[in-house]
């Protein structure tokens, strides 16, 4: 098969390598469609993310979708065929956090694109069968591939712990900005202030999600006074965190999803006077079931946010594409008959 790998920081070549054979548990996918994470473009730029460094060739993305085309022993035989969204962690399931239902904070967990495990720029990945998650003829094989940052999005409101009637406040008018915006929005907040430096993607942003988008230096006092019942910070950028922080109501909730700088000052005395919860977002648990349903529903627009596509060939032209400020979301092409939507 064809594999995009990343030999070393900044090259990418395109290989042939064995196509995989699924353990019993497993099913292999003929991938159709690739999205494009920073995660991504920062292992390709730099070759390490914190503690993960790329010390061999590496295969990158792990925002996956594609159909079933061969099972493991365990496997019903009649899932071949089943076009599915690739749910890319592989938890032990036998420690304390996997027992407690935290799969996601799993300490022996293996994720796509993540050294040394391969991703999925590649003609076929195996994945445990219940991370394969088949989808509705309705949905294309991009948006099916975008239920791994919505996910994201939607974990994020689930920390949160966002209700209908909230007034919500996003920092970071990007992918995963506009991800957050429709989970809150899907689950019945009220007002969804996005805030962002970038004046194409203020504008943009309203398109998923948000109610209003405001500049954070410009509109400093508006935000101020919000008074939100939720922040959910998406930039990484620490006057970004501060600032969503003390625009957080009492007994409101502040979630940290951008990667930014590993440490940073945070306002305690308010943060305990306001008894505001302040957490963070590692990935996700069970959030691809509700995520088909909410695209089912029409709450939630994935394709719309794809603003460029490239073949597995180009590569490396698509982890470029996020220098484009118009850019929301580019997804590389594998297989594009695959998985056809009806």
């Amino acid at each position: 098969m064809r594999a995009s790998v990343l030999v070393r920081q900044g090259v990418i070549e395109v290989q042939e390598r064995p196509v995989p054979v699924p353990a019993e548990d497993e099913v292999l996918v003929r991938v159709a469609s690739v999205g494009v994470c920073g995660s991504d473009v920062h292992y390709y730029q730099h070759g390490r993310i914190g503690d993960f460094v790329v010390e061999q060739p590496l295969v990158l993305g792990h925002e996956v979708s594609g159909r079933v085309v061969a099972v493991g022993r365990d496997v019903p035989a009649s899932r071949v065929g089943e076009r599915v969204a690739v749910e890319p962690q592989r938890p032990c399931r036998r420690c304390r956090q996997c027992k407690a239902g935290r799969l996601n904070l799993c300490p022996h967990m293996r994720f796509y694109a993540t050294p040394p495990v391969d991703g999925a720029f590649c003609d076929y990945v195996t994945a445990p069968a219940d991370m394969a998650h088949e989808v509705p003829d309705t949905m294309s094989d991009d948006a099916a591939a975008l239920l791994e940052p919505f996910s994201v999005g939607l974990w994020a409101a689930h920390k949160a712990g966002t209700t209908p009637g909230d007034r919500v406040l996003v920092a970071g008018a990007g992918p995963i900005g506009a991800m957050v915006a429709q989970a809150v929005r899907a689950r019945g907040a009220a007002d969804v202030v996005v805030t962002d430096f970038v004046d194409s993607r203020r504008e943009r942003i309203t398109s998923f999600g948000a109610t209003r988008a405001l500049h954070p230096v410009d509109d400093a006092d508006e935000i101020a006074a919000l008074g939100a019942d939720a922040f959910v910070d998406c930039s990484g950028a620490t006057p970004a965190v501060l600032a969503g922080i003390r625009a957080v109501r009492p007994g409101g909730a502040a979630v940290l999803v951008g990667m930014g700088a590993d440490e940073m000052p945070v306002p305690v005395s308010l943060v305990a006077a306001r008894e505001i919860t302040l957490t963070g977002v590692f990935r996700y648990v069970d959030t691809w079931p509700r995520g088909v349903e909410l695209f089912r529903a029409g709450a939630v627009d994935l394709d719309g946010m794809v603003t460029a596509r490239y073949p597995l060939e180009r590569v490396e032209d698509a982890l470029n594409a996020d220098s484009d400020p118009l850019s929301m979301k580019a997804v590389v092409v594998v297989n594009p008959t695959a998985g056809a939507a009806a």
